[in-house]
């Protein structure tokens, strides 16, 4: 039996997502083939799989730490909001409905057979599988039907480790009331726990520990302390724009309206690591800057929503205003079909059939369509001809005079579209940025001075090793190890090794 082990959290935006992609590179580099999992996922920012489909970020991230390809099989099943309260069902990387919260509780447990089917068929590719939980298990009112957490965990037979974020504080409460406010059957599969996020002298938690260690009658697996490196890794919950940083060493100024449905935000990743650029992300009720060399709209889940925050935002005027003054402009994606003359929705793709008015910046036309494009490419950029790679991941076909002026030649067609003044640019493609050539190439048209020794994968694949060996520090590998083994035992007691006294 394939070893496993599902990491749980107190809470949402604990670290569950980077503990696991930590444990994946941390067990890969000890040559045992590894594997992530998430049974069910909410995000925007998904990544196309080799197979054809899409998970959520955090799983892609987790697959690189493992050495691996992602695959439709490590998120079964991706939840896409699309307003507050309907979200697009993506069921083993196809989209397959939009349901709206009260809708997708009452008709979940159809999905549960796709999802363990998808896990069984993962674990017979791995020694080790590492599943991370979504929310928190303490949130009672969802357990009949669940799916994200102890439901999978129950029916899959997998061992749970509980992760509390110390730095949001309550760590010991959040820890010790999980335990008491969850199902006694639901608890037994608890075997340890760890905190994250301690800053400070480590040694001052030593009684917090000891007291956790009795109030559970579980062993701590580590207090692990922050790790300073996780913002260079790519987010996948749009909280983390809430807290990201803004660079403001570099002299080129590229502003990013933050929309209310922003999805695949990490296309925005690399150019945040480049020590010449500033890369500002701007909330709403803010103006977008009139000293901004760049306007980067970013990819959205919801277009014509997001169209229509744009306005409500004045941020449409602004960006007119942007382009008079000479200022440059590239759309991604949704952002790509906002600058168009208008956005057509003949069968209520995104809410009711509808025609609204775009941005009118390229002389284009977008229609959506049900069929989503999701694959990856091998692209050339039309303007400095470098060659680079990327994935589309999106609804619609767009047509109109400026795509006679594409962003890029995609395999002998032609993707995006360019303003007869060079000013206004759009493209499909995603994940461009990464490529070390075009990023330069591209940040130089606009003057940018770049860093040429910043090779953004190798970056990545640093700080995933950084983390494994952050990890291997604090946690206790081991212990890990000897519980996931025990994956497939229905009826798991706790952990029996001793506690301090």
């Amino acid at each position: 039996m394939t070893a496993a082990l599902m990491v749980q959290g107190t809470g949402s935006d604990v670290g569950k997502s980077l503990i696991v992609a930590g444990l994946c590179r941390a067990c890969f580099r000890r040559g045992m083939a590894v594997r992530p999992f998430k049974p069910q996922n909410m995000s925007n920012n998904a990544a196309v799989t080799v197979d054809g489909g899409e998970i959520g970020r955090a799983q892609a991230l987790q697959a690189l730490a493992c050495g691996v390809d992602p695959v439709c099989d490590m998120n079964p099943l991706l939840l896409k909001p699309e307003t507050d309260r309907g979200a697009q069902v993506i069921v083993r990387g196809q989209r397959t409905a939009t349901l709206d919260a009260r809708s997708f509780m009452a008709e979940r447990d159809r999905f549960f057979p796709q999802v363990l089917a998808s896990f069984e068929a993962l674990r017979d590719t791995a020694d080790l599988v590492f599943v991370e939980g979504a929310g928190s298990p303490a949130e009672i009112n969802l357990r009949d039907g669940d799916i994200a957490n102890m439901g999978f965990a129950h029916a899959a037979g997998v061992p749970v480790l509980l992760l509390g974020d110390i730095h949001r504080g309550g760590v010991i409460a959040s820890l010790v009331g999980t335990l008491n406010v969850i199902a006694q059957e639901d608890a037994e599969l608890i075997r340890a726990f760890a905190v994250n996020n301690f800053r400070g002298d480590i040694s001052l938690f030593d009684e917090g520990v000891r007291y956790l260690e009795e109030a559970t009658a579980r062993p701590c697996a580590g207090v692990v302390p922050h790790f300073a490196n996780a913002s260079k890794l790519p987010a996948e919950d749009a909280v983390a724009l809430e807290r990201a940083v803004p660079r403001d060493d570099g002299p080129l100024v590229i502003a990013v309206p933050r929309l209310s449905r922003i999805a695949n935000f990490d296309d925005l990743d690399p150019l945040r690591l480049e020590s010449g650029v500033s890369v500002r992300f701007i909330a709403p009720g803010e103006p977008l800057p009139a000293d901004a060399d760049l306007v980067l709209l970013p990819g959205s889940k919801s277009t014509i929503g997001d169209l229509r925050d744009m306005r409500a935002q004045g941020w449409d005027i602004d960006l007119k205003a942007h382009v008079r003054r000479g200022g440059r402009v590239l759309g991604i994606c949704g952002g790509y079909q906002m600058l168009g003359r208008a956005i057509h929705d003949p069968q209520g793709l995104e809410g009711f059939p509808e025609t609204v008015e775009g941005l009118a910046l390229l002389d284009i036309e977008t229609t959506l369509e049900p069929v989503k494009n999701l694959q990856h490419v091998s692209a050339v950029h039309a303007i400095s001809g470098v060659a680079f790679k990327g994935y589309e991941m999106h609804l619609g076909v767009t047509h109109g005079g400026d795509c006679a002026r594409p962003f890029a030649d995609v395999g002998g067609r032609a993707d995006g579209a360019r303003s007869t003044s060079g000013l206004v640019e759009g493209t499909y493609l995603h994940g461009m940025f990464t490529a070390d050539g075009f990023r330069r190439a591209y940040l130089a048209s606009l003057g940018a001075a770049t860093d040429d020794e910043l090779g953004y994968t190798a970056a990545i694949d640093e700080t995933l090793d950084d983390l494994a060996r952050h990890l291997e520090t604090h946690m206790d590998i081991a212990l890990l190890l000897e519980i996931a083994a025990t994956a497939g035992n229905r009826t798991m007691k706790t952990a029996t090794r001793e506690v301090a006294e």
